[in-house]
Order: C-alpha cells, then structure tokens, then sequence
C-alpha cells in the first residue's frame, strides 16, 4: 500500500512538471497517461487533482495554442481550427480561442506570406502557375480562400 502512494505521488510530481513547462489540456496528460501503471481510476482522480490545481486548463490551452500558431508558426485559421480539434478541445473553446486572432494583424501576416512566396517563385514565368502554387501553400498553413483573395495574390 505504501508503495503505490509513493508511486501515485510521483506520477503527480511528473504530470506537474509535464504542465508546468507549458499550457496542456486533458488531452496530453491522457497521452501522457497511457504508459503510466496506474489504475484507470487513479489516472482520473490524478486528472481531476491537475485542474483543481489548474495545471490543466483547456480553455488556457485553447487561447495560448490559437495565439501561438497565428504568431510564431504564422498558421491560418483553419489549421489552428484542425489542431485544436486534434486535441479533442470543445468546438466551443475553439470558437472563443479563434475570436482572439486580431483580423487585422491575421491579415498582414497573410500578405507577408503572400510577398514571401511570390519572391521565392520569381522564376516561375507563367502567372497562372506561380498563383496556383500561393494559393496551395496558403492553403496548407490554414488560410481561407477568401482571405488570400482578399489580400492581393493576383498579379498586377
């Protein structure tokens, strides 16, 4: 009996740490959780000690994700909606996560990207194709189509 208290606190111990270091939701620490010899019941309770102790918050997570990704990854808003599904997050976080992206800024990113690609495709002669390729790496990191369009892919 002594044994598996001494073990159970130092899965919290580890879990702790795992969530420390960065926001997670329930979705990670169950990942985290799947190698771990504890019981079913006792992975629960641990995960319920974790978000009264609000190591894990899926909202925080939701939030901090949405941001990160629109800002350091530069992904659209349909890539962070996938990945954030991915983590099995409620659509209703996920809504709230995404109303935090500023337009504004989403937008300029989008032309960055846009004058990026198009340097990098100088040498492609025909408009057509160098347009084509844009859109599919835009639409790759998450951007709509409307959004791309809205931002001048078009040749002058």
């Amino acid at each position: 009996m002594f044994g598996d208290s001494d073990f159970y606190l130092s899965e919290k111990l580890k879990l702790e740490s795992f969530c420390a270091y960065q926001d997670r939701c329930i979705f990670d620490v169950k990942k985290k959780l799947k190698s771990s010899l504890l019981s079913e019941e006792k992975k629960e309770q641990l995960i319920a000690e974790l978000i009264q102790a609000k190591f894990i918050d899926d909202e925080r997570f939701a939030l901090s994700f949405a941001q990160g990704k629109q800002h350091i990854k530069k992904w659209g808003i349909s890539k962070i909606k996938a990945g954030l599904k991915a983590k099995q997050i409620s659509t209703i976080l996920i809504d709230k996560a995404l109303k935090t992206i500023d337009k504004t800024v989403y937008l300029e990113d989008l032309t960055l990207l846009i004058e990026k690609k198009k340097r990098l495709l100088s040498n492609e002669k025909e408009s057509y194709k160098k347009e084509a390729k844009i859109i599919r790496y835009l639409l790759s990191k998450g951007y709509q189509l409307d959004d791309i369009f809205k931002c001048g892919i078009r040749e002058d």
